[in-house]
């Protein structure tokens, strides 16, 4: 059966038949999507070519189009046309970073550090939350920066020019890295409050820096562990610190007198 340029037919696994669609462009072989009819994908195909060839077409140019083409297909196009590189991800690249189509209404920018991880990784969105899936799991992107699940947007972290879409590294500030750490500012410097949960909020201590305080916060919590307290605590990480240095300001760390004298009975 000879079908339309650009078209092909499958079947699905209960044997309906349904029709696929490609193109090839500088050898460049592009999946364009699976549609109901052969003349439906075949359009795909035209508009495909024209998306290529037309460089007076760009990405905004969609909310107008009459196209079968999906949006994230039209953006790779026109990203493979002015850029040269066929990415499966909604990116268009620039100079210094890429923009990131979430939608056609909302556009994230990235530094070209993480152009490797989000051409292979689909940015979802739920809840104000964005998450790429890593094995089977919803993966938060904030991760990437540090940031806690838990965080709170201008509490935890900041972006320093107010544009919540910016994701740039030196546009993100994390000014809470830790469990139970919040940072505040006394007499013109930063200092670091650890807090714990126990019945109600209990002041572990202030401290000068937050690594200070996050051990500060793993010695409250293991203390109150061996007291029997039924909360499962998490533990705070730091990297940069060796073992002889988190064991010697482990030691040295003073925490609140209500805390060590806390009882659960």
């Amino acid at each position: 059966m000879n079908l339309l340029p650009g078209v092909y037919t499958a079947t699905t696994k209960k044997g309906e038949l349904y029709y696929r669609s490609s193109i090839t462009i500088n050898r460049k072989h592009i999946s364009l999507g699976s549609y109901p009819t052969e003349e439906i994908a075949h359009q795909a195909y035209l508009d495909a070519g024209h998306i290529y060839y037309d460089s007076a077409l760009s990405i905004p140019d969609y909310a107008n189009a009459d196209t079968p083409l999906d949006f994230i297909k039209w953006v790779a196009l026109i990203n493979y046309r002015d850029n040269g590189i066929y990415i499966k991800t909604p990116i268009y690249l620039k100079k210094q970073f890429f923009f990131y189509y979430l939608s056609e209404k909302q556009v994230l920018k990235f530094d070209t550090d993480d152009l490797f991880y989000y051409s292979a990784h689909k940015i979802m969105q739920r809840g104000g939350h964005l998450f790429v899936s890593e094995y089977g799991m919803q993966v938060n992107i904030l991760n990437r920066y540090g940031i806690k699940n838990y965080a709170v947007a201008g509490k935890d972290y900041c972006f320093a020019n107010q544009d919540s879409n910016d994701f740039r590294y030196h546009n993100i500030e994390v000014t809470n890295r830790y469990h139970g750490v919040a940072r505040y500012i006394d007499k013109g410097r930063f200092r670091y409050i650890a807090k714990i949960i126990i019945n109600g909020s209990y002041i572990i201590g202030r401290y000068s820096s937050e690594e200070e305080a996050a051990i500060a916060y793993n010695k409250a919590a293991a203390l109150l562990k061996e007291k029997g307290a039924p909360r499962n605590y998490p533990e705070n990480y730091i990297e940069h610190i060796d073992a002889i240095e988190y064991a010697a300001l482990y030691n040295r760390i003073r925490i609140s007198k209500k805390i060590r004298d806390y009882s659960f009975e």
